[in-house]
């Protein structure tokens, strides 16, 4: 069955989707698109890293996006600066070097193309067991931290008291986020990555009652995109991370119809005869 690589770009896609979505429901909560595109840009100096020193993509992707969560954490605390602010610099000055970067090793062939928007289907058995396994490690991870992330984005200081931790859960939520990143980067590219991550979290916010149905229906939104995404590529012959991303905007906007209304039954008509 994994011969075929069709169906290893269906399971590397509902991978991804099926921890993004929660990822990208605290995404939504703490109102941290701005760096989700930042850690997804940063990664092409990770990409530059790994082509300079001969290293794997996805441990160099990760450790350039985790420095780059440090960077952030530590210019908020020097202040002077706001957070949209030091983001902006963050991404743009990370992408930029990364670009320059490559520039220096003329040697090297880079299909930049396929890094920006992703290239799903030319995923391999490898890449579909670094995709599963670090989409356990993380949704552990995910289960574990949810009590402090969720109080921490509730109430950061009823959190501390507590007795919860909401600084060092939230630089673990970076962390898992720049990770999810490194590993979605194949999928949809660098500059798809945060709308996987936002728009299944925003399209499951209409329909859930509490913050754990809308983290399964984010995910679930996420695989549905993913699947049909990848259909639309096959029948249509266009780019595959940006037809899941079209994938996920249709579902979203579909979300947005009014609901209907179920018809009222009459008192007379409730009562038992």
């Amino acid at each position: 069955m994994l011969d075929d690589f069709f169906t290893r770009a269906l399971l590397a896609g509902l991978g991804i989707a099926v921890i993004a979505g929660p990822l990208g429901c605290f995404v939504v909560w703490r109102r941290m698109a701005y760096f989700g595109d930042t850690m997804a840009h940063s990664a092409l100096l990770g990409i530059a890293l790994a082509l300079a020193f001969e290293w794997a993509t996805l441990p160099a992707v990760f450790l350039i996006a985790a420095l780059v969560s440090l960077a952030l954490i530590l210019l908020q605390r020097r202040g002077g600066l706001s957070t949209d602010s030091l983001l902006g610099i963050l991404s743009h000055s990370t992408l930029a070097i990364g670009l320059v970067a490559l520039a220096f090793m003329p040697w090297v062939r880079v299909d930049l193309l396929g890094y920006l928007f992703g290239d799903i289907l030319a995923v391999t058995r490898a890449d579909l067991a670094a995709i599963w396994g670090g989409t356990a490690v993380v949704g552990v991870a995910l289960v574990l931290l949810w009590r402090p992330l969720l109080a921490g984005t509730v109430n950061a200081e009823l959190a501390s008291a507590e007795g919860q931790s909401p600084e060092l859960a939230r630089a673990a939520f970076m962390l898992l986020l720049a990770f999810v990143i490194a590993i979605a980067m194949k999928i949809v590219g660098i500059l798809l990555i945060t709308a996987l991550l936002i728009i299944p979290a925003a399209t499951a916010r209409r329909f859930s009652a509490s913050p754990e149905t809308m983290a399964l229906v984010a995910g679930l939104v996420g695989a549905m995109a993913s699947t049909g995404g990848l259909y639309l590529s096959l029948g249509y012959d266009t780019p595959s991370g940006p037809s899941i991303v079209v994938a996920a905007l249709i579902l979203f906007l579909l979300a947005l119809l009014p609901l209907p209304k179920l018809p009222r039954r009459r008192a007379t008509e409730e009562q038992t005869p």
